[in-house]
């Protein structure tokens, strides 16, 4: 362990050159450095912010959700049947047309039946847009208030300052305390996601969350504390007005919707696209070469940066799309994330003598308009 230790933490790798960990290890009083112990303070923060988390949803969100009348959806539930229960938790997929047809000769049923069991199934578990809507309440109030508490404290402006006297740059409780939190949240985030609503972008957010980690930690035992907090504030500036935007459309505020999407995409390409590769891939890969020059961990984190402007551009375009139907249709109407199977999908898998009788038990007809309206709810909600 000694030498798997050492092997680890070897200061050629994590320290530019002539400095040791013996420099940093004994500062002048009342000075204090980065120190690698102080991330672990982080995970008990961790469970803490989620344990916040759960109380805020229930408690706070929940009740606010039912003053703007979003309530629980009655999704239609599968009729229960043991042999395609225990096909259906044996699987992460909807079963090919080979089990589809085995299934069907075994219980008898069509296969346009089997069909709509599993559909039925997994919508079954599907979350309601009441949650939906507290999950994003959450992440707005978090954001909100933290990235008003950086601004009142931000200081670099000029980028030249994060490498000036680097690494001896002094601690201070507030960029401690700045640092901790939101290891911690990203950190909350990491094991929250596997509970959280499952979109199609799932392996980009957990890549994203682990790449973000490893950032704040590497950073954070470098004592690039200064240049990682602009990152932090990069990323935090357009997130909440993500979840605003979420949380008019499940409240059905269309235009408030429209104007949060346009003026967060705004932000979301100015800081991700122009800001980030041009501010701050610029001062970590050119200004601290001239200042403090390369050495082994500097590249691993210039590399992590660069795998965070890759998911910048596969998120950009993803938003794009978004922004360019809400431009065709007049209106945004569907996260290419979706976690929802749309009712259309059901009915193209009925018979035309099956979709009349459905319409006629449902009174789904012409003349009422309700299923226009029912459509329309439910792409909303998909977002």
């Amino acid at each position: 362990m000694a030498a798997l230790s050492a092997w680890f933490w070897n200061e050629r790798f994590w320290l530019p050159h002539n400095v040791t960990w013996a420099d940093l290890a004994d500062p002048a009083p009342g000075v204090e450095y980065p120190k690698a112990g102080h991330l672990l303070s982080a995970l008990p923060l961790a469970l803490g912010i989620f344990a916040v988390r759960i109380f805020f949803e229930r408690y706070i969100a929940g009740p606010c959700a039912s003053i703007l009348q979003i309530q629980m959806e009655l999704s239609r539930r599968a009729q229960p049947n043991a042999i395609l229960e225990k096909v259906f938790t044996s699987i992460t997929k909807s079963p090919d047309s080979r089990h589809l047809e085995g299934l069907s000769k075994q219980l008898d049923w069509d296969v346009r039946k089997v069909q709509r069991w599993f559909r039925h199934r997994r919508n079954q578990d599907k979350p309601s847009t009441r949650t939906k809507f507290c999950e994003s309440m959450y992440g707005f109030i978090y954001l909100f208030i933290y990235l008003f508490i950086y601004f009142a404290s931000l200081w670099m402006w000029d980028t030249r300052q994060c490498w000036y006297n680097y690494p001896y740059q002094v601690l201070t409780s507030g960029l401690y305390y700045y640092y901790i939190t939101e290891l911690a949240f990203y950190w909350s985030l990491m094991f929250s996601q596997f509970t959280d609503i499952k979109r199609k972008d799932f392996l980009i957010m957990f890549v994203h969350h682990l790449a973000t980690v490893s950032l704040i930690s590497f950073s954070y035992v470098n004592n690039m504390l200064r240049v990682g907090s602009l990152v932090m504030c990069i990323h935090d500036s357009s997130d909440f007005l993500l979840e605003a935007a979420k949380l008019a459309n499940y409240a059905r505020y269309q235009r408030l919707c429209d104007f949060l999407f346009v003026v967060f995409s705004m932000i979301f390409f100015g800081t991700r696209l122009i800001i980030f590769p041009f501010w701050i891939l610029n001062t970590t890969l050119f200004e601290s070469w001239e200042i403090i020059g390369p050495y082994p961990s500097w590249w691993l984190f210039n590399f992590l940066l660069l795998v965070l402007q890759v998911l910048h551009m596969l998120w950009s375009y993803l938003i794009a799309r978004i922004a360019f139907k809400a431009i065709m249709r007049g209106k945004v109407s569907k996260d290419d994330r979706s976690d929802i199977e749309s009712s259309s999908e059901e009915e193209t898998e009925t018979t035309p003598k099956e979709r009349l009788k459905t319409a006629s038990s449902r009174g789904e007809n012409g003349s009422n308009g309700h299923f226009g309206s029912k459509t329309w709810s439910q792409n909303h909600n998909n977002w």
